[in-house]
């Protein structure tokens, strides 16, 4: 089974029901099950880049880049911008990072943290800014702070798999 591209994705945040709590779940578990997956993966396996691609450890350290985009992106909405800030679609931030000279430890901490710092501010929230919204700069549509957050867990979700993807690869051999 082959994962689409990220940037192939269409997304249709059409939904009119709150649906933030669940998301805030989802947002919640990323951390978790990070750590889970990658307790027991060696560590030549979590830098090893298979068909010279992004690494497992990469991957991770990728959700870590991007926390900051997604907590300005929030402010973008809260203060009511038009647009939401644009992100790096080369993600030289990840390319340039060395994620692979890195401590795995240190990375998912780093990442929890600021995923901590992001829900606490998420929890708080009101109805009026969990529907306020900007235009996202590649979609061009508008993102609800509801909507931008499912992104992020979506886009949580499409490296979760792509770990997981890159494990069977490197087990098969």
């Amino acid at each position: 089974m082959k994962q689409i591209k990220w940037f192939d994705r269409k997304f249709d945040f059409a939904s009119e029901q709150n649906i933030f709590p669940a998301i805030i779940e989802r947002l919640e578990g990323t951390a978790v099950l990070l750590k889970h997956k990658l307790a027991s993966i060696p560590k030549k396996d979590l830098i090893a880049k298979p068909d010279n691609t992004w690494s497992i450890q990469e991957n991770v350290g990728h959700l870590l880049d991007l926390e900051p985009l997604w907590y300005g992106r929030l402010e973008d909405i809260l203060l009511q911008t038009e647009y939401l800030r644009s992100a790096d679609l080369k993600n030289k931030k990840t390319d340039l990072a060395g994620h692979n000279e890195r401590n795995l430890t240190d990375i998912l901490e780093e990442f929890t943290n600021y995923r901590t710092k992001m829900l606490a501010r998420l929890k708080n929230l009101n109805e009026t800014e969990i529907f306020r919204h900007a235009l996202h700069p590649r979609l061009i549509q508008p993102m609800r702070t509801m909507d931008l957050f499912l992104f992020v867990a979506e886009h949580d979700d499409h490296h979760l798999a792509r770990i997981s993807e890159l494990q069977r690869k490197l087990a098969k051999g």
